[in-house]
């Protein structure tokens, strides 16, 4: 898988329409945590090299492509994410959406790469920026 970008902590492939993001701390405490196929959780202090990286793929042809190849019309948006919600007690932002790892189960685990399908990143990105925006 070619390398999309990296910044700062954050390393991201793609392989068809799929991104695959990999977290320098990965099996470290402040590594993603993910429930594959519910949701993920990003440390709060990560979140704006995260929303950095995404932007950066949302400028790539390969997104775009993605995008052409979708024929839903929503794919994208928001809503496909649930709003974030920040856990004081483990300093992580929670969002319920389709990410996944390669070994399902059950709640959030520490994971060293987690998918997430090119087109959803959009609507991810609005979610962190709306969230960062918001504190």
């Amino acid at each position: 898988m070619p390398t999309l970008t990296t910044v700062a902590e954050w390393t991201v492939t793609a392989s068809g329409d799929t991104a695959t993001f990999k977290h320098a701390a990965a099996g470290g405490y402040w590594a993603p945590r993910v429930w594959s196929g519910r949701g993920l959780a990003i440390a709060e202090a990560d979140l704006p090299a995260l929303d950095k990286v995404l932007g950066e793929v949302l400028k790539l042809p390969v997104y775009w492509l993605a995008r052409s190849r979708r024929a839903d019309s929503a794919a994208g948006e928001a809503a496909v994410w649930s709003e974030p919600r920040y856990d004081l007690e483990d300093e992580f932002v929670y969002l319920a959406g389709p990410c996944r790892t390669d070994a399902p189960a059950a709640g959030y685990r520490p994971a060293s790469a987690f998918a997430i399908d090119l087109v959803h990143l959009r609507g991810l990105r609005i979610r962190i920026a709306a969230y960062r925006a918001g504190g």
